[in-house]
């Protein structure tokens, strides 16, 4: 069977202590190559120690860190009264439904400004890459204020861009929250091709839709986000261990650490040699792989 490279991104990171911690573990472990972080958080600033104290190290090999760009939970950074006129993001319909009103515009994107800026002050240098929490990145008018953000930052051939959409036929032979996949198929449609025009790079092929139902058995799932790869292909998952603040703040709870346990354990190893899998990430139009 021919290999296939693979980013596996843990979304969330700066969620909660216990979120992070969570994902820490993995990545240490190697299971990880990748985690976007909300850098809205409050949590951001000593999770980023965590993640410093991992640059330099050589474990794990090659991870990325980027921007999980937080428009639909918790609070801005910014004042955004036009945009948060309660003192939290608005829900994700609110994107959705495509149009903002000209200052709940200009609040994002200072915002998504103010974001970046957060991982660059803690970080000391650029995200990696850029995706966004309930994939708001993808969406008119934020896939537009993030292009020319990220753009007039400099980005441009240095940080790569999350495409959430993939075509549907390999959401349809994948089978797993088929609906929801399409639907981003859907809303998403046109921004890897937009990001390319501004000179950024995309991965190609994107799985790891859940319903987040502790019932299911996730390591089914994660067999199924395997198949029918693209070139470039990337998955999501939302690995860690949960606190009181991750329950105050999020619904997605116990299939985080569901998630985490199948990470650390033999399963996945087996799972990933089965389908031909390899963690690996790109540089520009290459690839360069690391341990699984």
């Amino acid at each position: 069977m021919q290999s296939f490279p693979l980013i596996l991104c843990a979304d969330d990171y700066g969620l909660s202590p216990a979120v992070s911690a969570g994902i820490i573990e993995a990545l240490v472990a190697g299971r990880l190559n990748a985690t976007g972080a909300m850098t809205n958080q409050p949590n951001w600033r000593p999770a980023a120690r965590d993640l410093q104290a991992l640059q330099g190290t050589g474990q794990p090999q090659g991870a990325l860190f980027g921007v999980h760009l937080n428009l639909t939970m918790g609070k801005p950074i910014t004042g955004a009264t036009a945009l948060a006129p309660t003192g939290g993001f608005p829900q994700l319909s609110t994107f959705l439904r495509g149009k903002l009103p000209r200052e709940a515009l200009a609040d994002a994107a200072h915002e998504i400004r103010a974001q970046l800026d957060a991982f660059e002050d803690a970080m000391g240098r650029a995200p990696d890459f850029i995706d966004g929490h309930q994939h708001v990145h993808v969406l008119e008018p934020v896939r537009g204020l993030l292009l020319d953000e990220a753009q007039r930052r400099g980005y441009a051939g240095k940080v790569w861009l999350r495409d959430s959409a993939d075509r549907p036929d390999r959401i349809l032979r994948r089978g797993v929250e088929t609906k929801k996949a399409l639907a981003l198929a859907w809303f998403g449609r046109g921004f890897a091709k937009g990001a390319r025009a501004h000179g950024f790079e995309v991965n190609e092929g994107f799985s790891g839709f859940s319903a987040f139902d502790s019932r299911r058995e996730y390591a089914a799932d994660f067999a199924r986000y395997l198949a029918q790869p693209g070139a470039r292909h990337l998955v999501m998952c939302h690995p860690g261990h949960v606190d009181d603040e991750l329950k105050s703040l999020d619904p997605v709870t116990t299939t985080r650490e569901q998630e985490l346990a199948f990470l650390l354990s033999d399963g996945f190893v087996e799972a990933m040699e089965k389908a031909g899998a390899q963690l690996a990430m790109w540089t520009g139009s290459g690839t360069r792989s690391g341990d699984s």
